[in-house]
């Protein structure tokens, strides 16, 4: 199986001591099954330039992220499945900002179970598998 990562599950493998369990699972999906999204670039180069550390931030990004994973467009073929998951969100009153729709959007369109730290947050989006990352620092699980 393939993955597409959201903003939270990269800024987790970002930090100076990402969880150990997270580490050794990704350490077994093939570099070829790691994707993320423009939408989640833009929003983590959004968090580094509000960051106090901005240069450090931005330097990761640029260092790690793009060896790291593939990025997916956010192209017609993705908004067409974003606007058709819209009108169902909104007519099942789930609340989901644009970003956060648009990079399920992505997953769906390309297949991809999405590597999410906010399982709850996409939980209720139609066709769309949601793989958690661990919830604690240290000692967590990560589901098969």
């Amino acid at each position: 199986m393939a993955y597409l990562f959201d903003a939270g599950a990269i800024a987790e493998l970002l930090r100076p001591d990402p969880a150990p369990t997270y580490l050794e699972w990704l350490g077994s999906v093939p570099r070829e099954e790691q994707f993320t999204s423009a939408v989640v670039v833009g929003e983590l180069y959004r968090a580094a330039f509000r960051s106090a550390d901005r240069d450090r931030q931005l330097a990761a990004l640029e260092e790690r992220l793009r060896r790291a994973v593939t990025i997916l467009p956010y192209d017609r073929d993705t908004a067409l499945v974003c606007g058709a998951l819209r009108a169902l969100v909104e007519l099942s009153d789930i609340a989901l900002p644009d970003a956060e729709l648009q990079v399920a959007a992505t997953a769906i369109y390309h297949g991809l179970e999405l590597v999410t730290s906010d399982p709850p947050r996409y939980q209720q989006v139609p066709g769309l598998i949601v793989k958690p990352v661990p919830a604690g620092r240290r000692g967590s699980t990560l589901p098969g």
